[in-house]
Parts: C-alpha cells; sequence; structure tokens
C-alpha cells in the first residue's frame, strides 16, 4: 500500500470517528455550556479561513492596499453585515465596489 493510500484512510477514519462520537454518545453525554457556547463560534471561524486567504493573498503573495481591489471590498461588505444585518446587501455592495475597483 502506498503512502497516499494510507494517508487516505487515516484520514477518512479520523473524519468517520470524529462524526460517529456526536452520534454514538447522544443521550449519553451532554456537553457544558462553555462547550456549547465555544461551538458557536466554529462556523465563522471556518468561514473567515476560507475566505481571508483569498481576500488578502489571491496570487499567493500579500498585495499592498491599493493594489488588491478585494481588500476595500471586503472592509465595505464587512461593514454593511455589521451595520443592517443584510447577507444580501453585504455581498452586493462588495462585488459592486470589487467590479468597480477591478475596472
Amino acid at each position: 500500500m502506498s503512502r497516499e493510500w494510507i494517508a487516505i484512510t487515516v484520514a477518512a477514519l479520523f473524519t468517520f470517528l470524529t462524526r460517529f462520537s456526536f452520534i454514538a454518545l447522544s443521550g449519553r453525554w451532554t456537553p457544558s455550556k462553555r462547550l456549547c457556547r465555544a461551538l458557536q463560534f466554529v462556523p465563522v471561524a471556518v468561514l473567515c479561513a476560507i475566505i481571508a486567504p483569498e481576500v488578502l493573498s489571491p496570487t499567493g503573495s500579500i498585495l499592498p492596499l491599493f493594489s488588491n481591489p478585494r481588500i476595500p471590498a471586503a472592509i465595505v461588505a464587512i461593514l454593511i453585515a455589521w451595520k443592517w444585518r443584510s447577507t444580501l446587501g453585504a455581498i452586493a455592495a462588495g462585488m459592486a465596489l470589487f467590479w468597480l475597483f477591478k475596472l
């Protein structure tokens, strides 16, 4: 068996066991309030981990602020999402500003 298949098998087992553990322990174990509160931030952290590299270094290296139109567009989108709690408005404003700067 090659190294690649070993890595794939280990990753698959780890993924299966971590997901299955919540099903197997369902009803037998209740997480603490602190853990439940911490788990609420996981989606936001994952989304930031996906988006931040694309915004800050789309070419693989960090670009200066004025040569990277993604940064001001992302800042505006964040401010609109925070102020008005509008996902669609944040996406529309961020994309419009990105296209405007891209011209």
